[in-house]
């Protein structure tokens, strides 16, 4: 099965736009196994967000453009942005603010709301310096549930990314086991999947039991979501939560 989505699924006007992937797919949940929800965020100038909850949300924030200075109720103050990645980890209660500064270029990236594995665990926030900016034409791993990535889930969830540069063409990455959904982002560019489907900024697909093949012949940046649907996850997150209560 593989379904698109494009940008007007997403929801919002302003500067943070939401994707809750069930809705695409036309479930009675706003999610698809553990991914709650994914934020697109573009921010020109500077801008201050106020200290404020979450529980229950596993949230990596993944800035490609900006500097964000982020503050929180667990005594942290780092300065986060393309280069140097963050994991909150809300669990019981946390609470965090931001000053964005898009004024030298504008701060865009994703906040992406992870479904925990049990409910109340402890908070903690983890952060995560890059090699490189970029991992060309190769897929990284950047989180999972395994003991070997910085960032580690306590549900049964992958995130690579990859910038796949112009002419050039890739696959899926090889998956720890079968059975999983995919979903793929495009964050910049455009690529075509299977010679079939024309993805541009913002725009996907949510994939199960297919192979796919990717090319672009401008360039793009890709972010790749997988999720196990057959594990438990705690879905009453207050932002990665279903939402159709």
């Amino acid at each position: 099965m593989i379904q698109q989505f494009k940008s007007s699924d997403f929801r919002g006007n302003g500067p943070i736009q939401a994707l809750y992937p069930g809705l695409v797919v036309g479930t009675a949940d706003t999610g698809i196994g553990s991914i709650g929800r994914i934020d697109h965020a573009t921010f020109k100038g500077k801008h201050h967000i106020a200290m404020h909850p979450h529980v229950n949300d596993e949230i990596l924030s993944y800035f490609r453009s900006g500097k964000v200075v982020h503050r929180d109720s667990e005594g942290f103050h780092e300065s986060i942005g393309a280069n140097r990645l963050m994991l909150m980890k809300a669990g019981r209660m946390f609470q965090h603010e931001e000053d964005i500064d898009g004024q030298t270029e504008p701060h865009e990236g994703l906040q992406i709301f992870i479904r925990p594995g049990v409910k109340d665990l402890k908070p903690e926030v983890v952060f995560q310096d890059l090699d490189k900016i970029y991992s060309d034409d190769q897929w990284r791993l950047l989180a999972s549930t395994a003991k070997n990535t910085v960032f580690q889930f306590s549900s049964q969830t992958w995130i690579y990314d990859v910038r796949l540069s112009a002419g050039n063409s890739i696959g899926l990455p090889v998956l720890p086991v079968e059975g999983l959904t995919q979903l793929l982002y495009v964050f910049k560019g455009d690529v075509t999947v299977n010679k079939t489907f024309q993805l541009k900024h913002k725009e996907g697909l949510i994939i199960r039991d297919e192979e796919i093949a990717i090319q672009t012949l401008q360039g793009a940046e890709l972010v790749l979501f997988v999720t196990d649907e057959n594990t438990t996850i705690f879905k009453e997150g207050m932002y990665s939560g279903n939402q159709l209560r």
